[in-house]
């Protein structure tokens, strides 16, 4: 449809001095910086992180279209908390750009994700 079925804090790259307090967003190979925007979200690989899934993302915009390229994927990983901690920020090293979710969300959206026929929008913002 056309609703948000999961939204989710997510750690951001940390590339090109990106600091906890300022991220820094890039669409270039080798920036270790997230990108925002809209992405359809891929197929479905095992990840070494979180709970061993990935998903290819493919950046549906001119600021994110380089992600498959990049091998950008959305996954899970242990440190990333599942509600808000503001004003703390994430340790920076967690991700080298990719959009990385709570392990207990992405088992949430890896469910949802394998049972949907038709391409699922993944949209990251600030």
């Amino acid at each position: 449809g056309d609703s948000v079925v999961y939204a989710s804090l997510c750690a951001h790259g940390y590339g090109k001095n990106s600091t906890a307090s300022k991220p820094v967003f890039s669409n270039v190979e080798g920036s270790y910086c997230s990108s925002l925007g809209r992405y359809k979200v891929g197929i479905r690989s095992y990840s070494k992180w979180g709970i061993n899934v990935h998903y290819k993302l493919h950046g549906l915009e001119p600021m994110n279209n380089n992600a498959f390229k990049r091998v950008i994927v959305l996954h899970s990983y242990d440190l990333v908390p599942a509600t808000d901690i503001y004003p703390v920020h994430l340790p920076l090293g967690i991700s080298q750009g990719c959009p990385v979710i709570c392990n207990d969300v992405m088992r949430k959206v890896d469910k949802l994700l394998k049972g949907e026929a038709k391409p699922v929008l993944l949209w990251m913002y600030r």
